[in-house]
C-alpha cells in the first residue's frame, strides 16, 4: 500500500525557503468585510504558515482595530516568519499633513509592521515626493512598497477629412483611444527602486483582474524592466494565480486572498512554469 507523502519542493527547486527575496505569497489579512479574531489568525498561521510570506491590514482596517489585537497580530506573524504591512492609509494620514504621515510611520513601528504601502494611484504626490516619503520610511528601518496601477486616458483622435471653406459642414463627432501610461509607470517604479523601495506592487485592475483577460505584455514589460524579484502582483483570483505561475514560474510574487494560500502553493510546488521540471511524481511513494 502506498504512502502519501506531504507535498515537498524537489531538491532542485530554486525558490528558497523563508525568509524569501522571490516566490513570495502575500495574503490579505484582518479587514472591513471580514471578522478576524487572534484565534482564527492563529489557527490561519499554524495551517498554512509556512506557506506565507507577508500579511497586509487592508483597506486602513488598522485603524478600527485596537492596539493590542494588531501587537498581538504582528507578533503571531513574526512567530511564522511572515512580514506584516499596512494597506491603503497612508494616504488619508497625508491629508493632515507631513508631520501625520511620520507619526504614522512612528506607529507602524511600534505596532509591529514591517512594510509600509504607499498607493500612487490615492496619492496623486509630485514625484519627488513620494520618494522623499519612501526614504522616510527606510530611515525608520521599515521597508516601503509603493503600489502601482496602470491607467488608460482617453486621447481625442480629430477627423481626417478636410474642411470646406465658406460653406456649412456638419461637424463629425470625434473619437478616442485609450493610452497606457506603463512606460511612466515603470519610470516612477524605477525610480522609487532608486531611492531605496524594497517592492513594486502592480494592482490587478486593467492588469490582471481576470484570467482570460490577462495583459501579458504590460506583465512582460514591467518584469522585463523591473525584475522578478522586485515586482508583485495582485492575483484576483486561483485562474489568474495559474496564469502567473505557468508564465513565470514558482519564483513569482503574489498577493492573493488567504483562501488561496494552499491551492497557489500547490500551483508553485507543481513547477507549472515554463522553464520548470514536473515535480509530481515525487508528492507520492
Amino acid at each position: 500500500m502506498a504512502v502519501y507523502r506531504w507535498k515537498t519542493f524537489a531538491e532542485d527547486e530554486d525558490r528558497p525557503d523563508k525568509p524569501r527575496r522571490f516566490g513570495v505569497t502575500e495574503i490579505r489579512g484582518p479587514n472591513h468585510t471580514s471578522l478576524f479574531s487572534h484565534t482564527l489568525l492563529q489557527d490561519m498561521m499554524e495551517s498554512m504558515g509556512q506557506f506565507v510570506d507577508g500579511l497586509k491590514f487592508t483597506g486602513g482596517s488598522e485603524s478600527l482595530m485596537p492596539k493590542s489585537f494588531i501587537k498581538e497580530a504582528t507578533k503571531l506573524a513574526h512567530e511564522h516568519d511572515i512580514y506584516v504591512s499596512t494597506g491603503d492609509w497612508a494616504e488619508h494620514l497625508l491629508q493632515k499633513g507631513s508631520s501625520s504621515f511620520k507619526e504614522y510611520i512612528e506607529e507602524c513601528k511600534q505596532l509591529g509592521f514591517d512594510t509600509v504601502e504607499l498607493n500612487t494611484g490615492s496619492l496623486e504626490l509630485p514625484e519627488e515626493t513620494l520618494l522623499r516619503y519612501i526614504r522616510l520610511i527606510k530611515s525608520h528601518g521599515l521597508k516601503a512598497k509603493p503600489q502601482f496601477a496602470v491607467k488608460f486616458n482617453k486621447a481625442d483622435i480629430p477627423p481626417t477629412h478636410a474642411r470646406a471653406y465658406g460653406a456649412y459642414v456638419v461637424p463629425t463627432p470625434r473619437t478616442s483611444e485609450r493610452v497606457e501610461d506603463v512606460d511612466l509607470l515603470i519610470r516612477k517604479a524605477e525610480r522609487c527602486l532608486e531611492a531605496g523601495a524594497d517592492m513594486i506592487l502592480i494592482d490587478a485592475e486593467d492588469v490582471c483582474k481576470y484570467a482570460d483577460s490577462v495583459r501579458a505584455d504590460i506583465i512582460a514589460k514591467v518584469i522585463g524592466r523591473l525584475g522578478i524579484e522586485k515586482t508583485m502582483f495582485e492575483a484576483s483570483n486561483a485562474k489568474t494565480s495559474e496564469w502567473f505561475i505557468k508564465q513565470y514560474g514558482s519564483n513569482v510574487n503574489l498577493f492573493v486572498d488567504h483562501s488561496q494560500v494552499l491551492d497557489l502553493e500547490c500551483l508553485r510546488g507543481r513547477n507549472l512554469g515554463k522553464n520548470h521540471k514536473s515535480v509530481i511524481d515525487s508528492w507520492f511513494l
